[in-house]
């Protein structure tokens, strides 16, 4: 996510809530919109100590009424998972209140706290991120939950699929028939469910994009129970689309070398490689707005959904 400042303050009983649970002596002196993100409102709270200096909070709303059915699920399970990450070597924000339903503020809503670093979506110093990328999914499935959350939820189906306007209509109708099998059987791992560049942050000393590191992994209100093909495929259809489509492959390579364990079938891989992409398809207008704010104007519509093609061609003549 990006930085941007906001005029407008946080609500008054969201206000209110946030004061109760500071530290005595404190204040927020500042908010500013987190941009970036595409299912909720999200603001960065400087929050002034009792020393005179500051530190920093995130509080993630759920204001759109598109959300409002989901908002108590997505933060229900967010606080569980940032509970649970809390004892782990995974750079997870800690939770410090969250509000499912709304009883205490306007909107339902999460406050945690905030981690340094920055999402990066640059071509530059993408082969460095990709390894940074699979060897800390690497670690977020090694995390063994007393407590297993709930199973993945995959929604897209044959018949939700939007093929894009000039693209491979064999290829296309190739992946669709893959996805109307049923979906293969599972090791089930701790899945982000979500993770991709933009949920992952990241520091860069100045012109130098090889010596990046990763900060800190956002974004947990999708956190689930599934196969760790699942998670793989998310940000290999992710890279494809911000990087080309060999970045997508280049991922899963990067996640074995890793130490990760996918499908052993390569049948198995190319359904959950294709799930994710078609899941793409539907979205493609949301995924790509937030990477045009964040700079890559480049990213039409248009374009993505031509990387997205080349991208589910490419799986389906196996060489994605």
């Amino acid at each position: 996510m990006t930085d941007h400042d906001e005029a407008s303050a946080v609500r008054t009983l969201t206000l209110a809530w946030v004061g109760r649970h500071l530290e005595p002596g404190e204040r927020i002196v500042r908010t500013a919109a987190l941009h970036g993100g595409i299912t909720a409102e999200v603001r960065r709270l400087t929050i002034g100590t009792r020393d005179g200096g500051t530190r920093h909070l995130v509080l993630r709303s759920f204001v759109g009424p598109s959300s409002a059915a989901s908002a108590e699920d997505w933060l229900s399970r967010e606080a569980g998972a940032l509970t649970l990450l809390a004892g782990t070597d995974v750079p997870a924000p800690a939770l410090v209140a969250v509000d499912p339903t709304a009883e205490h503020c306007e909107h339902p809503s999460l406050l945690m706290t905030r981690l340094p670093g920055r999402t990066v979506l640059d071509d530059a110093g993408v082969r460095t991120r990709v390894a940074l990328l699979a060897r800390q999914l690497v670690a977020i499935h090694a995390v063994r939950p007393a407590e297993r959350p709930r199973a993945y939820v995959a929604l897209t189906t044959a018949e939700t699929v939007v093929v894009p306007t000039g693209a491979d209509a064999a290829a296309w109708a190739a992946a669709i028939d893959v996805i109307r099998g049923p979906a293969p059987s599972y090791e089930g791992r701790f899945l982000h469910r979500d993770f991709q560049p933009g949920n992952v942050l990241f520091d860069v000393p100045p012109g130098r994009p090889e010596g990046a590191r990763i900060t800190g992994v956002v974004d947990w209100a999708t956190a689930s129970w599934g196969p760790a093909d699942l998670d793989v495929s998310h940000c290999s259809t992710n890279l494809a689309l911000l990087h080309g489509p060999a970045w997508g492959r280049r991922f899963a390579e990067a996640y074995q070398e890793a130490g990760g364990v996918l499908a052993a079938a390569a049948n198995e891989r190319l359904y959950w490689r294709v799930r994710d992409a078609l899941a793409c398809s539907e979205e493609v207008r949301v995924v790509a707005r937030p990477w045009r704010e964040a700079g890559r104007t480049e990213l039409t519509t248009r374009a993505v959904e031509a990387r997205l093609d080349a991208y589910v061609t490419a799986l389906m003549d196996g060489s994605g």
